[in-house]
């Protein structure tokens, strides 16, 4: 199981490899919110996720015979290009599993980083048992995306930094919100907030009919998704919460946030107006919540981790109608 010294081990593997991305505001986003927002923008970080900190983490991890051997993951994209390009920077090979619905430009740069990409329909088929089984044929490392517990601990990185970014601004009470997929973002965040700042409390954010996180944590079990794709926001689409991130996610974690595909595109707009960041859809739903479901947030001030960054031309070009 993940823990708190995990994290800061995983901190210690990361430094001088990772981006301290920093806390960004606008007075025109607290106008909107009613509150102070602060946001972490880890679309800064390499390969426009905070999805390298965990696939660093993980393969840093490996027995130099394992990590020889190569790695392999499956992912729509951005645990995909976090995996190729850590593994290319350790000078091993990677296999990436990938859904073929996937944005072409998530494909290009998985490749480009140096993945070999395999594509499966996610509607029919199991990433899950593909990936278990050509990690066996060639005896590859399977480094999933989120239920694995050096992954969270590289996530959780994001949580050390911001704890210590946002004292230094005189916070120290508010909800953190996390865009929130199987959960290792927001289960590591939660781990280093209870550590370094427990007067943080991580709520995960989801789109409106994937928010099986936020339904589980209010029946306090394991709820699924009847559907695993058809929403812009497809880096955050799993079927369920995992194994490992959930207990965390149930043990530390406020009530879960859901927004609209429409107000997750018009907070990717307001990033870019206010910010001058890009997200791409499933990065800005924490973004979207702190705007556009204030009502259900507490305190002064609030504080945002936008993941992700990796938005195709049409998804940003739907996004920028939002300015008009």
């Amino acid at each position: 199981m993940s823990s708190l010294e995990m994290i800061e081990a995983a901190a210690r593997r990361l430094k001088g490899h990772v981006r301290e991305t920093p806390i960004l505001s606008s007075p025109f986003l607290d106008e909107i919110a009613g509150r102070r927002v602060l946001v972490k923008p880890e679309c800064l970080q390499h390969t426009g996720s905070f999805k390298f900190r965990g696939a660093w983490s993980a393969i840093s991890a490996l027995g130099e015979a394992d990590r020889q051997r190569g790695v392999i993951a499956y992912s729509s994209g951005n645990h995909a290009q976090g995996v190729a390009y850590a593994a290319a920077r350790h000078g091993i090979s990677s296999v990436i599993i990938m859904p073929s619905d996937a944005p072409q430009l998530k494909i290009d740069n998985t490749r480009a980083l140096g993945g070999e990409v395999v594509l499966y329909d996610r509607a029919n088929e199991s990433r899950e048992e593909i990936g278990e089984a050509l990690a066996s044929d060639r005896g590859l490392t399977l480094i999933r995306p989120y239920d694995e517990p050096q992954v969270i601990a590289g996530q959780g990185t994001v949580g050390l930094e911001l704890a210590r970014q946002v004292a230094d601004l005189g916070v120290d009470t508010a909800d953190v919100l996390v865009c929130c997929g199987g959960g290792g973002l927001t289960s590591g965040i939660a781990l280093a907030l209870e550590g370094h700042a427990p007067g943080l409390r991580a709520r995960p954010c989801e789109p409106e009919g994937f928010d099986d996180v936020k339904r589980s944590l209010a029946a306090g079990k394991v709820q699924s998704n009847t559907a695993t794709s058809g929403n812009i926001c497809d880096a955050i689409l799993t079927p369920q919460p995992g194994q490992i991130t959930f207990p965390i996610l149930n043990r530390l974690c406020g009530p879960g946030l859901s927004v609209s595909e429409q107000e997750a595109l018009s907070a990717m707009a307001q990033a870019f107006l206010r910010l001058k960041i890009v997200l791409e859809p499933g990065g800005a739903v924490s973004l979207a919540a702190a705007l556009y479901r204030a009502e259900e947030v507490q305190g002064e001030t609030v504080i945002v981790v936008a993941s992700g960054g990796n938005a195709d031309p049409e998804a940003f070009g739907k996004a920028l109608e939002y300015l008009t």
